[in-house]
Order: structure tokens, then sequence, then C-alpha cells
């Protein structure tokens, strides 16, 4: 039977050219032993292939995606390599490459490997250069709105598919008009909003991290938005609504976490050690190292059997829902983001369902007739 693979890749780990003052992946490294593991090496990628695709058969589907800190940051000679040991194995894998970057460093001689290779591409950009430039700030702190949208006209003129990633701070989320006319002016089609998290050690919580409260209210006010331009026949893909959708009327899981049970993401860092979450990929959870072992035999690791067993306590308020079956209680890692708040009386994602919900045979119908048709999605 045929079968999909989904690893994400860290060519240059925590490396970057920015510093993102909400950054999740600096603080993850710095509480591991390494905080960074430098630019893979082409002796890493010519022993991980190998070892991906010893678990794979003719016919079957494999997709990449490479991230960071910024993964261009390993060079377009990095990438080139890759994909000729990708395109020497001889099995018959189809292979999906897609990319998160902020953006910053992208010229146009990259356009002809990210066009020839079909990757999809995830360009990061917080809305409008006020918001944007708020925590988007290279190491000399001024901001880069202007850069990223010189990237994203390049993407444009040479006909990269690419998604939006926005990330979804607590300032942010008090203005989804302007964010929304933002994405209409620049003629976005695909667009990701990403919870903004505390530090995993945080003791407090920071000014940008998101809120259920903040949540909810958020995609309530954009909903109206979009599903308005909808009736227009106007379609948007906003991805939470996509996957709301894809879960509660097609039964499909199209988002890590939504369901409420994690899954081994296989995230390998730039010495080859592999995680089984992105939000996790500390010490104390890695695996093993992708040039020594087959990613069934990671999986099959006991702390892979660990990650995926463990049990969650889900708040009392989850007992008055009547989603609790299909959610879970979500992505335990955006728990305090999206889902019950603190007071135990409201929760951000039952908000959004109950927006959404009602209205999802509607949406489906003028979704069937509305363009442009939905790609795969980053992140």
């Amino acid at each position: 039977m045929k079968k999909t693979v989904n690893i994400l890749i860290k060519p240059a780990s925590a490396l970057c050219n920015l510093r993102c003052k909400y950054c999740f992946y600096a603080n993850i490294s710095s509480i591991r032993e390494v905080r960074s593991y430098g630019k893979m090496k082409q002796a890493v990628v010519d022993e991980m292939i190998p070892n991906i695709y010893e678990d794979l058969n003719d016919g079957d589907e494999l997709s990449i995606a490479f991230q960071g800190g910024e993964p261009t940051l390993a060079g377009l000679s990095y990438f080139e390599h890759f994909i000729a040991v990708i395109n020497a194995q001889t099995k018959r894998v189809t292979v999906h490459y897609a990319i998160q970057t902020n953006g910053t460093i992208i010229s146009e001689l990259w356009m002809p490997l990210l066009r020839d290779n079909h990757f999809l591409v995830g360009l990061s950009i917080d809305g409008g250069p006020i918001y944007h430039d708020l925590n988007r700030v290279d190491t000399h702190g001024r901001g880069t709105f202007w850069r990223v949208l010189k990237t994203k006209e390049l993407f444009d003129q040479y006909g990269i598919q690419y998604n939006i990633l926005c990330v979804l701070t607590n300032e942010l989320a008090k203005h989804p008009q302007k964010v929304y006319k933002f994405f209409q002016d620049q003629h976005i089609e695909f667009v990701q909003f990403i919870p903004c998290l505390d530090d995993l050690d945080a003791k407090e919580k920071s000014d940008f991290a998101l809120t259920p409260e903040r949540f909810g209210s958020f995609y309530q006010q954009l909903f109206g938005l979009w599903f308005q331009e909808l009736q227009a026949g106007r379609y948007r893909s906003i991805k939470l609504f996509d996957d709301v959708l894809n879960l509660f009327v097609k039964g499909q899981v199209t988002a890590c976490g939504l369901a409420g049970q994690c899954q081994i993401q296989y995230v390998i860092e730039a010495d080859g050690s592999v995680y089984p979450c992105d939000f996790y990929a500390l010490d104390q959870y890695r695996l093993g190292y992708i040039q020594k072992q087959t990613l069934r035999e990671l999986f099959s690791q006991p702390i892979a059997i660990d990650w995926l067993a463990e049990k969650r306590e889900l708040p009392s308020y989850c007992d008055t829902c009547p989603f609790k079956k299909m959610c879970c209680g979500g992505c335990k890692r955006m728990k305090d983001a999206m889902y019950v708040a603190k007071c135990n009386r409201y929760c951000g994602y039952r908000t959004v369902l109950e927006t959404v919900l009602p209205n999802a045979q509607a949406i489906m119908s003028l979704v069937a007739r509305a363009q442009p048709a939905v790609p795969s999605q980053v992140g």
C-alpha cells in the first residue's frame, strides 16, 4: 500500500540572520546542551537520504520541509547537492519539497532551484510593516518588512508557489481588519496564522504571547471578513478554516495536533539528530541519528513510544464541550495560546468551531465554485 512520509530538516540548525523577538526555536536551542549544530555537512546528507529511502517503496511519497533557524543560510549549493542525492536514488518515490524562510537573503539566484523543483515556500510576513517590524528585526534591530516584500515580488515574477506565514501575536490579534486588508491589497491567496507562544521555560507570560481570548476574538472577526469575500465569489485560503473543515466535514486531519494526538514528525537537526516534534527538539527527546538508523528504527525507540503514549489531563471545561471527541484538548504546546483559558470558562478553539461549523455546508459549496484552488500548505 502506498504511504507518505513527512520529514522536517534543519540544514542550518538554529542559525539565523534575524533576531525575531518571539522566536520559539531560539528558545528551544538555548535550553539544549548544544545551542546550534551549525550547517549540515554533505557527509550527513549522503548518509541520511539512503537511510530515509530504506523504508520507502516504489510508488510512495516523501515530503521534505526545510526549516530553521533560517534554512537558506545553508547555501544554495547545499540544496543543489541534496536534490542531486535524492535524484540518484533508484526507488521510484514522488518527492515534494517545501521551505520556510524569513525571505531576507533569497535572491534571484534561488529562483531556478525553487521553480524547477516545485518548492512550496512558506514566507514569513506579519501583516503590514508596522506589525512586522515590531518583532521581525535583524541583528542591528532594524525592521525587515520591505526586504521580505521584495522577495514576495520575486516569487510572483517567477511563479513560485508560496504561502504567507504570519505569527499571530497578542498585539497583532487586536487588528484582524487591518491584517486582512493587507493580504487583500497584496493579492496574497494563502495565509497561515501561527499562534505566538511563550518560551518553553517561561516563568511568566510575555507581552507578545497569544491568549485564548485574543485568539478566539481574532478568528471570529476574521471569519466575518473571509466569509463575506467568499460569498462574493472570492476564495482566500486561511489555513485554520481549511483544517477545521477538513476535519469536521471530510474527516481528514490536515494539521498536527488539531485532533489532540501527537505524531512523530521526524525533525532532523543539522548533525543528523532526530526529534519527535519541532517544539520539543531537546536533548531528552532525541530519538537517535538518521545517519545510523532508519525512520522505522527511530520510530520504534522507547522515547518515541513514550512520546506517543503520553496522557494529558484536560481542563474540566472540556467536559462541557460538544467537540471534545474531535479535539481531545488539541496541541499540548498550543494549549495556553488557543485552547482553554486560565479562568477555565472559555476556549478560543471552541469559539472558532462555533463560528465556522454552522456555516460549513455553505462554505464547502461556495469554495467549490470559487477560485483559486487550494494547494498544499507549509507548517
